[in-house]
């Protein structure tokens, strides 16, 4: 049997499992302050742009160095 499929369904599991759990934990705990969970989420938004500019910037060097053809 592959390997891969039961890699990623587990890992997958996993993590939408974790997200489950702090999702209920969050949302059910009381002695939270919306201002601190605002910029939390603000936090992490700011995160993945970057993260996803990087991601993005990397690509483009990436297929640059390798000559690739790109344009539509």
């Amino acid at each position: 049997m592959d390997w891969v499929p039961i890699v990623l369904v587990t890992f997958k599991l996993v993590v939408l499992g974790i997200g489950m759990y702090f999702a209920i934990r969050w949302h059910y705990d009381k002695e939270t302050n919306k201002r601190a969970a605002l910029r939390g989420a603000g936090k992490v938004l700011i995160i993945f742009a970057i993260a996803l500019l990087a991601l993005g910037l990397f690509t483009n060097a990436l297929v640059h160095m390798l000559g690739l053809e790109l344009t539509f």
